[in-house]
Parts: C-alpha cells; sequence; structure tokens
C-alpha cells in the first residue's frame, strides 16, 4: 500500500534529501502537499516530477504573483496551510518537517492533527515550544522521531532502555571550520569561511551556528526536552569525522554509540520505513579505516565561548529559550551581511542574554504560540534600536 505524505519546507535540504529518499522508490509513496516560501522555481519543479497537486506557498506576495503559473500546470495552490490541509479530508500517514527557524513552530502544531507520524528537524519548535508540541501529540495520537542526525540517535540507542540507568548523553559535534584555526585569527573570520563546512552540506543559517557552536547549545535543549532528561545528563565532545552522532554511557558500565553516513537521508529513510518495513540503504560501506581514528576532543570553550553558555539553561522551561534563539537569529543575520564581524556575534549574544532587560523573563513561561510570538518581536525590537544607536554613536 502506498504510504502518503506531506513535506514541509520541501526546497530546504531536509525537504530535498526526502524528496531524493522517494525518488528511488516512488511507488511506495504519494505525497499529498508540499509547502514553499521563497523558492517558487524548485517547488513547481518538485511538484511536477511527484505528481503533487497541492503546494503551500508561504510567502504572500510570492502567492499572489505565481499562483496562476501553478494553476496553468493544474496543481493547486494555497496561502493557509490549515486550508491546505483541510481539502486533504484525512490523515496521513508521515510528515517531514523541514521548515526552517521559529517560524516552524505554528505550522508544527497545526499539522499534528493530520497526520499519523511526524519527524520533525525543526530545532526551534522544539526548543521554544516542546510543551505544546508534546501535548498536541499526545492528543491527536501522532507518533513522533525527531531525525536530526544526534537526536535520532539517542533515539535510536535509548528507546528500549530504561531512563534511570543512562549515565550520560554526549552529543557529539565537528568542530566546524574553525576547530583547528587558532584563536588569534578568528576576530575578522569572513562568512564565506565560517560556512564552509568539513563535513556537512548544509544551509547557511546552521552552517554558520556550527562554526560557533550554537548549534551544539541548541541541540542540547532539544534533547534535555525531547528525552526528559535533566540537563546534567548530557555533554558535548568533538568528533571532527562527524561519524559518530551520539554516545551513550549508561550505568551499569556499557557504552554504546551510533554512527553513520555524514547525510540526512540516513534519520530520514528510517522514519519513512517504520513499522519494521524491509529496506535497504545504498549507501557506502562501513568504513573502518574511519572507525580506527575515531578521535574525540574536549572543546575548547575559549575558541567556542557559547558552550558556557550551558551553565545558565534554565531548569524550567522559560522564555529563556526563545530569547537565546531569537538573538542569536538576529547576530547571525547580521554577521552574514557583513554589518558585524565574528567576535562581535560571540560578543553581544554572551553580554545581550545578561541583560536585566532579558533575564527577568528567565522566571516565566509563555502560555501560548501568541506569548512566544510577542517575545520574538520584542526581542528583535531591542536588538534594532541598539544597532540603530550603536551606528549613530560610531558615525
Amino acid at each position: 500500500m502506498n504510504k502518503d505524505i506531506i513535506i514541509l519546507g520541501s526546497t530546504g535540504s531536509i525537504g530535498t534529501s526526502t524528496l531524493n529518499i522517494i525518488r528511488r522508490n516512488k511507488k511506495k509513496f504519494n505525497i499529498k502537499l508540499l509547502t514553499a516560501n521563497n523558492n517558487i522555481k524548485k517547488i513547481l519543479s518538485q511538484s511536477i516530477e511527484f505528481k503533487v497537486n497541492k503546494i503551500v506557498i508561504q510567502n504572500k506576495k510570492k502567492y499572489i504573483k505565481f499562483e496562476n503559473q501553478f494553476k496553468r500546470n493544474k496543481i493547486q495552490v494555497f496561502f493557509e496551510l490549515e486550508k491546505a490541509l483541510k481539502s486533504i479530508n484525512k490523515k496521513v500517514h508521515y510528515t517531514i518537517n523541514a521548515i526552517s527557524g521559529i517560524d516552524g513552530l505554528e505550522p508544527t502544531i497545526k499539522i499534528i492533527k493530520y497526520t499519523k507520524n511526524i519527524a520533525i528537524a525543526n530545532k526551534e519548535s522544539i526548543i521554544c515550544g516542546w510543551k505544546f508540541i508534546k501535548n498536541t501529540l499526545k492528543k491527536n495520537k501522532t507518533n513522533f522521531i525527531p531525525i536530526d542526525s544526534e537526536h535520532f540517535s539517542i533515539w535510536s540507542l535509548i528507546k528500549n532502555e530504561k531512563k534511570k540507568n543512562i549515565k550520560k548523553i554526549y552529543l557529539t559535534a565537528s568542530g566546524g571550520p574553525f576547530l583547528n584555526k587558532k584563536l588569534l585569527n578568528m576576530k575578522n573570520v569572513k562568512a564565506k569561511l565560517a560556512l564552509k563546512h568539513p563535513n556537512w552540506n548544509m544551509g547557511k543559517k546552521i552552517s554558520i551556528d556550527s562554526a560557533t557552536m550554537m548549534n551544539k547549545i541548541f541541540e542540547l535543549i532539544e534533547a534535555k526536552k525531547i528525552f526528559n532528561l535533566d540537563i546534567n545528563k548530557f555533554d558535548i565532545i568533538i568528533h571532527p569525522k562527524s561519524y559518530i552522532h551520539a554516545v551513550v554511557h549508561f550505568n551499569n558500565g556499557l557504552v554504546k554509540f551510533l554512527t553513520h553516513d555524514t547525510t540526512m537521508e540516513v534519520p530520514i529513510m528510517n522514519f519513512l520505513y517504520l513499522n519494521n518495513e524491509s529496506f535497504i540503504y545504498n549507501g557506502n560501506n562501513l568504513n573502518f579505516e574511519l572507525l580506527n581514528g575515531i578521535n574525540f576532543i574536549n572543546p575548547d570553550k575559549k575558541k567556542f565561548p557559547f558552550l558556557n553558555l550551558i551553565k545558565i539553561i534554565p531548569i524550567k522551561n522559560s522564555y529563556f529559550e526563545t530569547i537565546l534563539i531569537t538573538i542569536n537569529d538576529e547576530l547571525v543575520t547580521r554577521y552574514l551581511r557583513g554589518e558585524i564581524n565574528y567576535f562581535s556575534l560571540n560578543n553581544n549574544l554572551l553580554n545581550m542574554i545578561k541583560k536585566p532587560y532579558f533575564t527577568k523573563y528567565y522566571q516565566s513561561s509563555p502560555n501560548n504560540i501568541n506569548d512566544i510570538k510577542s517575545m520574538v518581536n520584542k526581542v528583535k525590537n531591542y536588538l534594532n534600536k541598539y544597532f540603530k544607536t550603536k551606528c549613530k554613536k560610531n558615525n
């Protein structure tokens, strides 16, 4: 029987990887809906190739501009996700949420009731809104699997284990493009160098987060929430080859780790072929040479100062996560535009996250998605005023 599937964010790297898997076995899957924000050319091409007759364009200007072009290709185009989901009129087997950024939270909540299984690759949704996601999953009896490589690996390693038996979980990090670069040479490093990840092919935003190792702070918070474990149960270790994605140390002395190729196709494929369906991953053979030189390194917190944020992550869910993500998003955007240098990206974030304007919110938590949206806007407004004032002083 064909499995119905929805892909949110089909034009990004996760969405593209999912379609690569489906392309190799089109007879097993029936794509009911694709969504995109800006890449109209790509989603049109995907819709035609995979015979998808419903899509969502989340950018209103582009929706209005290109609506007739899709209609000419007999593709029904929507601006509102909810309307598109209601038109499908049944629960699909699988949904991949590959929308990047905090904008992915609302679509995540909306789509859960329309799918039997959901894989979420959107860190920001889980970090800021896990409480709401978890409640919606439970209410609609929807199965959830994380497909970030690290969280998929942890899930695979501990799904049949009791939490009380876990001593420590290590999230592995490659160290990014600056692992072997001297600290003194990093102040004015250009964004084009920060984007050159040694192992993974990723988007610009996550590539910068990898270079600063902010992505590991996000992944640690995400893991804490998904697996409902104390923050002290987690640690970060550098593994430059990115072949091992998670290590779990158990109280009985056993240590387990999970390894797979540096491609998101592995966790995605394992999600799409749930319920013990037989499938073969046609990737590389097991590379024993890589395993012979596993090479773990303790991270240098002077070179990667964001790792010091572990000390101030609140025990309970609060606005801290939303504030942290929004400050980082805004600073990374400014760094990519060449408005601030690499050191400023690090220093501004570490200073701002401790400002009383923000810390007063760390003891309270959002009651709904609108509260999270409101906080995002509050942080953005603060940063805009901060940089405008700074610009005037410099002039």
